[in-house]
């Protein structure tokens, strides 16, 4: 496996339109599958990657994003969440990782090995003991890359209606994963 070069930049809201736009490019690699006609615009532009939105989460002082770079390019993003409450350990002593998002072009290239790691010395950072995640239940390859790094499986979440109503029944599953440090 070839091991990308990268810088990783902690950002703030005069990167929200670089994260927007970003987040979108990714989520339509990865993401489009799991909706009905007009559900993915609205998760995008509406609900998830706006600009607006973004800059709105990158205000609260609980939230972490972090944009990757190879050569100048941005290729991938993290949002970190500190301190996340609807998790079964204290919230006191817990990071959430809510997205690792890479660029298809960069995957198996240890992007998402790097950032674990980097996840890791940020949660240290923080004085934080547990890291938790969502995946969508879909996403198998995720699934095991993050149980080959050490997570374990902690609970089953469905998204909610009538909110998620533009996704498809079958793909509005999610696994919480979780490690202790």
């Amino acid at each position: 496996m070839d091991r990308e070069e990268i810088e990783i930049i902690k950002a703030d809201i005069s990167h929200a339109e670089i994260i927007s736009l970003l987040a979108k490019k990714i989520y339509c690699q990865y993401y489009l599958y799991l909706w009905k006609p007009g559900g993915a615009d609205w998760y995008m532009n509406n609900y998830a990657y706006h600009s607006t939105v973004i800059k709105n989460e990158l205000a609260k002082a609980n939230n972490l994003y972090f944009i990757v770079y190879n050569k100048q390019q941005a290729i991938a993003y993290l949002k970190l969440v500190l301190q996340p409450e609807y998790f079964n350990f204290n919230p006191l002593t817990t990071l959430e990782i809510e997205r690792i998002y890479i660029d298809q072009n960069y995957i198996q290239k240890g992007i998402g090995s790097q950032l674990l790691h980097f996840t890791y010395t940020v949660a240290q950072q923080y004085h934080q003991k547990n890291i938790v995640l969502k995946a969508m239940d879909s996403a198998k390859s995720a699934i095991e890359f993050y149980t080959k790094n050490g997570f374990v499986f902690l609970d089953t979440y469905q998204l909610p209606l009538p909110t998620f109503a533009l996704m498809k029944q079958k793909f509005r599953g999610m696994v919480i994963l979780g490690k202790k440090l």
